[in-house]
């Protein structure tokens, strides 16, 4: 799995990427065939600060890819709101693709 996080008009510091990892190993532990995770962190100059902090995630895994983000005043919220729909979009596509393959139809007769 290739993990690239960056950050715009923000310094990603150690403390911060180890925070991100950790919680992107939730959905590594879900779904195993992810190849590729570009997070994104950014703090943007909004009048309001509720929305101040995002998050940014991209996955490519095996016959998808799957996007979200996030908003809060506290980054690690953010992050914590990001991670949860990234987990919902890979529990979705792995049931998908475990139902892909059905049992014939029995004949009445």
């Amino acid at each position: 799995m290739n993990l690239t996080i960056s950050g715009h008009h923000l310094e990603v510091t150690p403390a911060l990427r180890s925070y991100v990892t950790t919680k992107l190993d939730r959905i590594i532990r879900h779904f195993d065939q992810v190849v590729d995770v570009k997070v994104l962190l950014t703090v943007e100059n909004l009048k309001e600060k509720e929305r101040r902090q995002r998050a940014e995630c991209s996955i490519h895994v095996k016959g998808s890819d799957m996007f979200a983000e996030s908003s809060h005043e506290d980054l690690y919220a953010a992050v914590d709101d990001l991670v949860d729909k990234l987990d919902r979009q890979v529990v979705r596509h792995k049931s998908r693709v475990k139902n892909h393959h059905h049992q014939a139809a029995k004949r009445l007769m």
